[in-house]
């Protein structure tokens, strides 16, 4: 059932009063500013969000002198989507928490540089979102039990700049305690490739989920949808790897993946330089020394290739860690064999 009363309603019925005041039908007003007839619709009933494109049509065919627009400013103050509102209010309430995040790190656990990019530099909203991960640092009441599990994905999605990305890492790593644990679930086949979700416990055992959806988050009360994703949830848990593997994880992909130094990676790795004084040689390939192979393909010349390994601009078409695989002679590029004397 749509509140009548939020800001968003109340901007609908404004609409709905100059329409009808210019005499005409939602069709006809359609047919007038270009924009869907069902879209008028769900404005003037509060169910969908006026765009201020729309908002300056609908001002220059009613002739309203800009009224629509200016009360649009309400959205400046308004720190959280109004769908979110009902999980804001019950969040804080909560003696623990379970997410699993797909595709992110959960809100609750973001850096501040992290979280201004997923915002797409939105103050308001970063501010917000700072904000309430003061639950998880508060003293009265006790902070919320907060047990997450996130896929391995989201170690390697690049998030802002590496710097951004081994800040987030490194914080996973610094947070963790008896109330605050994070899991990891290793790439492949699991019950959580559908979507993210959260579930609140409250005192009295009672649990309220969150669920993420591609238009917008969810608020779920109905006892069978909840029990049904903490089930969901336990299974996702019980395949991810325990505590201690998944902090190791995080930091070893941090220290790897996102930390570079100048001319190459940290560990000898030097783009510069070809393969640096950590890769040992081999008959036939070449082997870092912590036992996984990096096959390296189409690289015609190695000064053009990005340090930090964004490979947008380059013609490294693929590096494959594996463990005891072959780097066969042949599938060298020339610099590579000259240096290690491949044949």
């Amino acid at each position: 059932m749509i509140d009548l009363y939020t800001p968003q309603a109340i901007w609908g019925r404004e609409l709905k009063h100059y329409r009808k005041a210019a005499g005409l039908t939602q069709s006809q007003l359609a047919e007038k500013i270009h924009f869907s007839e069902s879209l008028i619709s769900g404005v003037e009933t509060g169910q969908l969000p006026a765009s201020p494109e729309f908002a300056d049509a609908c001002d220059k065919v009613l002739n309203t002198g800009g009224a629509l627009r200016r009360l649009l400013d309400w959205r400046k103050a308004q720190q959280f989507p109004s769908w979110f509102g009902k999980w804001r209010a019950r969040e804080p309430e909560a003696t623990e928490l379970r997410a699993y995040e797909p595709l992110l790190v959960p809100g609750l656990l973001q850096t501040e540089a992290y979280a201004r990019v997923v915002m797409h530099g939105d103050e308001v909203a970063l501010r917000a979102r700072l904000e309430r991960q003061a639950i998880l640092t508060r003293e009265d009441p006790q902070p919320p039990i907060f047990r997450c599990v996130i896929d391995e994905a989201v170690l390697y999605r690049p998030i802002g700049e590496p710097k951004d990305m081994r800040g987030q890492l490194e914080y996973l790593c610094s947070i963790i305690s008896p109330a605050l644990s994070i899991q990891v679930i290793p790439h492949g086949m699991h019950p959580g490739l559908l979507s993210g979700f959260t579930i609140a416990t409250f005192d009295g055992g009672i649990d309220v989920a969150y669920v993420d959806t591609a238009l917008h988050g969810l608020t779920v009360n109905d006892h069978e949808e909840v029990r049904y994703a903490i089930r969901k949830f336990e299974s996702i848990r019980t395949e991810a790897l325990p505590l201690r593997m998944s902090i190791d994880l995080i930091k070893r992909t941090a220290e790897e993946r996102w930390t570079c130094r100048v001319g190459g990676w940290r560990g000898g790795f030097s783009w510069r330089e070809g393969l640096g004084p950590s890769f040992r040689r081999f008959p036939g390939r070449v082997c870092h020394p912590s036992g996984r192979d990096q096959v390296l393909r189409s690289v015609s010349n190695p000064r053009h290739l990005d340090p930090c390994m964004r490979f947008s601009r380059t013609r490294l078409t693929d590096v494959v860690h594996r463990r005891h695989s072959a780097f066969p002679a042949r599938a060298c590029p020339p610099w590579a064999r000259r240096r290690f004397h491949t044949g």
